[in-house]
This record gives C-alpha cells, structure tokens and sequence, in this order.
C-alpha cells in the first residue's frame, strides 16, 4: 500500500515509516525540513519518499495535497506538545492548529485521493481536553499548554470518530509515554522532563509505533481507538474512548468550526458502505 506519515521524520513517526517500509509498504515521509527527513530516510530500507508538508501554514497543506495523485493510508502522525502561546501562520494556536486544524485540512483536502483509510496519533491526555467550540485558538481564555495540549487530542478522537460516522474508515492510536524529543520546542520543567525522564520511562520508539503500524492494516471497526494495555506502557489493544470522545453532537459542530477555520470539507467516502461496522 501507499502511506503517507506525517512528522516522519524523527520520533515516534520516524519508527512508523520504518517499520512500514521494511513491511514492503511504499510510505511518503511528509515533514518540515527536508534535509532531516532525507537523512532519516537514509537510515531506513525500503520504498520511501521524503516530501516537504508545515501543517502549520494551510498553504503548504494545500501543495502537498495538490501534489498528491493517489494514497491508500493517511497517518495524521506529527505533533506537538508543551509550546507557550504560539500562532500558526493562519493565526491558529500551535496545539490545535497542527495537531488538529493542520490535519483536518490535509484529510479533506486529500479527500477521496484516500482509498482505504485514516489514521490519527492521539493521547491519553484526550481525557484532560474540554473543547471551547466559540474558542479555539485562546483568544479570549487565559491559556494553558496543557489544556491546549489536551484539547487537541480530544479534537483529534472527535475527528477520528465523525470521520467513521461519515463513512471514511478511520482509526486513532496512541503511542503511550515514548522517547521522543516532542518537549523540544516546550520550556520549563516539561522540557526539563523530557530531556531526563521520558528516555529512562517512555517504550522505544518502534515500541510507541505499534498502535499505529497494527491500524494500517487492521480489520476492526471503523473508529477503533488502539491505545497501549497499560495505558502508557504495553502492547497496544482495543481500547474504548471516554463518552466524551464520541459525542456525535459535539463531533458534528467540531467538524463544522473546523471547516469553516480552514476553509475544507469532505462529504463520505463514497467507496464505504454507510452501514459499516463502527461508523
């Protein structure tokens, strides 16, 4: 199959194509900053292709997606976490803007250039989100990393779920604690905990990938939430989301404000039926 992954280029993304193109699958690694990705790819076999996305500009979104003729599998797999109050260069906050709104617009603009499914990387933390749908991007709340964190997360369960119901298969999964650098960019004693502890405590990155790897190829209902056994730590499993990551209401009008920040849309999948398992 055809993948792309978004942020594959370091971290928990970076396992994900590896193990996908050692799987024999052809993966696009969509990143940043090419050279990085480049050199990632170098450290990999198999078929892969580095290609320049910052879903944090909805220009180069647009590009990327334009650029793309056919894919089967779309991995919404970058992120960030821990960032001061920071804007996107389409004025979202960092967290929502990349984690959700730049990712819901690379779905519906790819739209039904994707022929099997989606994925998207989600948290535990998903169960710390509110979702402020006359608010989303802190302009007039006093804001919090940590809520903007968690409400990200929660927008991408609720996303992952609409998508199901709309009739597009779609999965979440969720690496648990890894050892990555996400707390790069983030100050303070988060960044001090991510330099020292999630390398000590956090699974090896192949490990955190699992969830991902196993919902490319899975056969369990569209929606599925794939999270590790012991919540961080573990072999992934079926996990049920909290009420509040499948509320049809709150998903709807999400999908909506989302849409109308971004300026994207994406009706069913017409390839699926609607009465699917789990949608």
């Amino acid at each position: 199959m055809r993948v792309i992954v978004t942020g594959g280029n370091s971290g928990v993304g970076k396992a994900t194509v590896a193990a996908l193109a050692a799987a024999g699958h052809s993966v696009v690694m969509a990143c940043r900053t090419i050279p990085k990705g480049e050199q990632a790819a170098e450290e990999m076999s198999g078929d892969i292709e580095v290609r320049h996305l910052d879903l944090a500009d909805l220009s180069s979104v647009r590009a990327f997606a334009d650029s793309i003729e056919t894919v089967d599998v779309l991995v919404n797999n970058a992120g960030v976490l821990g960032l001061p109050l920071t804007r996107t260069a389409d004025g979202f906050e960092a967290h929502m803007g990349t984690n959700h709104l730049g990712h819901f617009a690379l779905t519906c603009q790819l739209g039904d250039k994707i022929t099997d499914r989606v994925i998207s990387v989600s948290s535990a933390l998903y169960i710390l989100g509110r979702i402020h749908l006359d608010d989303l991007n802190w302009r007039t709340r006093k804001y919090s990393m940590w809520a903007a964190y968690a409400q990200s997360k929660q927008a991408t369960m609720l996303f992952i779920n609409e998508l199901a119901r709309r009739g597009v298969r779609a999965y979440a999964s969720d690496p648990g604690m890894a050892d990555t650098d996400i707390t790069r960019d983030s100050n303070g004693g988060l960044h001090w905990l991510g330099e020292h502890l999630l390398g000590h405590l956090g699974q090896s990155q192949p490990n955190a990938a699992r969830a991902t790897v196993e919902a490319v190829t899975t056969v369990l209902p569209s929606g599925t939430y794939l999270a590790p056994r012991f919540n961080q730590w573990g072999k992934p499993m079926l996990t049920a989301p909290r009420k509040k990551a499948r509320d049809p209401a709150i998903a709807r009008r999400l999908w909506e404000v989302s849409s109308d920040l971004t300026g994207c849309d994406w009706q069913r999948h017409p390839s699926i039926p609607a009465n699917r398992p789990g949608t």
